[in-house]
């Protein structure tokens, strides 16, 4: 007595799949689940058992065997209980289900046989649609989120009992069948079930919705965070307390563009994969996500870990925004690790089995204060500062040259001399504006190539794209030997005075562009020392 049926795991974001193979002989009655499992999946035996016992079916008395093919991949999680349930029932002949070779089977057990939602739900999914599967069967807790990705049947299972002869198999339709019945469950696995929920609402990884009139004054910020959001540029913010940079900040996400449909897609991935996705969605991520991790947080948190490693802070942020509040209270090691999702954009942690491929493509944002105290530079008398050029340099080593190198903008926020009415403050609407319109001359200009914003251009690409009029350019070549900039603080200048550009419609790098770009290196212009 034999049964094979299909299931999936998560593989870091993306699905595997699975071949759930039952084989019942003749012995002295145990159960054993082979195929590399963890612990979560062989106590699936006890919820299994405990499941079909409690559904009015029963559990077979031999010697039960269970593979999980291929037996080289290591599994985890609770997806496989259902799987298993379906397996044993068809295996002693309790259950008859001939679509089994062509339906993906996903979900947890609870002991009285009530099916529960599980994270990754959505890449399992869109693996069965590109291997050719036709239906899947998940708790109905995961039905909106399977829903997503069109092309595919989704049946929603509340219950184990519904698996019974002559149970209601409530889909939508209000229509009994019998599960024995090949001629009824061929019928129903060929209709959709049901159709996506328009009405509720689309999940967001963010509720932020701050508009930038709120903030007064600060327009050389505004000026800034408008260049950062239209070419993805990293951006700093160096200034004392209560000027305003988280505050900022927080507010950035409201003037990126939307995802693109393929974005959508490889976002909504991630926050499944996590178990971050809301359930019952109407849709895609549709707004780019923001992520602000605590200072306390680990390496491994920042980019990922674990013994199946999942997605990290910075794949979280991925086509969004990642915010580190007051820097230097970050460990040195967890900074660090950033540098390799700077540079190319995905993470990459291996283990002795595998090696995991993260994407890590977001926007960094940063505040910090100049110095431990927070006044270095102030210009208020009585609130000057008091840390020697020592303390100010010790605390400003936890951001090494290469981390700083990678980013692009580094802005002074001061304290304004006094409080002051913003007649005509910027609004999140306004930037906005402007920053679609440069997002659609790189997308336009970029069209066919593996780019899509200036923040991305790097070598040749860059040499290519970023036309520089001589008279630019001797200031650029005057500028990088006063000011002692690295080759690549040089390459970034070049990317930031082409978005300045772009932000213009001038196709070509003026010198007010680059004397522009220039003024947001000021980390560059500044030691501790001047104190």
């Amino acid at each position: 007595m034999y049964s094979k049926v299909s299931s999936a795991c998560l593989y870091g974001i993306d699905g595997v799949m699975i071949e759930v193979e039952v084989d019942l002989a003749s012995g002295i009655p145990q159960t054993t689940v082979v195929g590399l499992p963890d612990s979560a999946i062989r106590e699936a035996v006890e919820r299994v058992r405990s499941a079909i016992k409690n559904c009015g079916f029963t559990f077979p008395m031999q010697r039960i065997t269970i593979n999980l093919a291929p037996a080289d991949i290591r599994k985890e999680g609770t997806a496989f209980d259902l799987a298993i349930a379906i397996g044993l029932l068809a295996a002693s002949g309790q259950v008859q289900l001939p679509g089994l070779d062509r339906l993906l089977i996903i979900g947890e057990l609870a002991l009285d046989g009530a099916l529960r939602p599980v994270p990754g739900v959505l890449a399992m999914v869109d693996l069965a649609r590109r291997n050719g599967f036709h239906a899947v069967l998940v708790p109905e807790g995961n039905v909106q989120e399977a829903l997503l990705l069109e092309g595919m049947t989704i049946y929603g299972l509340q219950h184990l009992k519904q698996l019974l002869p002559e149970s209601d198999l409530d889909h939508g339709k209000q229509e009994q069948a019998s599960a024995a019945d090949s001629a009824t469950w061929e019928r129903l696995i060929r209709q959709p079930t049901r159709e996506r929920d328009a009405s509720a609402p689309a999940a967001e990884p963010s509720s932020i919705a701050e508009d930038y009139c709120d903030v007064l004054g600060q327009h050389h910020v505004k000026r800034a965070l408008t260049i950062a959001a239209a070419g993805m540029h990293n951006l700093l913010l160096i200034g004392p307390p209560g000027t305003g940079k988280t505050m900022l900040i927080r507010r950035l996400p409201g003037i990126l563009p939307a995802l693109s449909p393929e974005e959508s897609l490889e976002v909504t991935k991630i926050y499944s994969a996590a178990g971050l996705l809301r359930q019952h969605t109407g849709g895609l991520l549709t707004t780019r996500p923001f992520r602000s991790p605590h200072h306390t947080i680990s390496a491994g948190g920042l980019i990922g870990g674990g013994g199946i490693p999942k997605p990290g802070e910075v794949s979280l942020a991925h086509r969004g925004v990642l915010f580190l509040d007051e820097l230097p209270e970050f460990s040195r090691t967890a900074l660090e690790v950033l540098r390799q999702p700077l540079e190319e954009r995905r993470v990459t942690i291996s283990r002795s089995r595998a090696a995991f491929t993260f994407p890590a493509h977001f926007l960094l944002t940063i505040s910090l204060n100049p110095c431990p105290c927070g006044f270095f530079g102030n210009e208020p008398p009585q609130q000057l500062c008091t840390c020697s050029p020592y303390r100010i340099a010790q605390y400003r080593e936890k951001i090494s040259g290469p981390l700083l190198d990678r980013i692009d903008m580094h802005v002074e926020v001061p304290r304004p001399p006094k409080w002051q009415h913003d007649p005509e403050p910027r609004s999140s609407g306004e930037m906005r504006m402007e920053v679609e319109k440069a997002v659609s001359i790189q997308l336009e200009r970029y069209a066919g190539s593996p780019y899509r914003r200036n923040g991305e251009l790097s070598g040749a690409a860059l040499r290519r794209t970023a036309r520089i009029l001589p008279e630019a350019e001797q200031l650029l070549q005057a500028s990088f030997g006063a000011l002692g900039l690295s080759m690549r603080a040089y390459d970034r200048i070049i990317k930031l005075s082409r978005t300045i550009a772009d932000l213009e419609a001038s196709s070509d790098i003026k010198s007010e562009h680059i004397a522009e770009a220039i003024q947001y290196r000021c980390l560059d212009r500044r030691s501790p020392s001047a104190s």
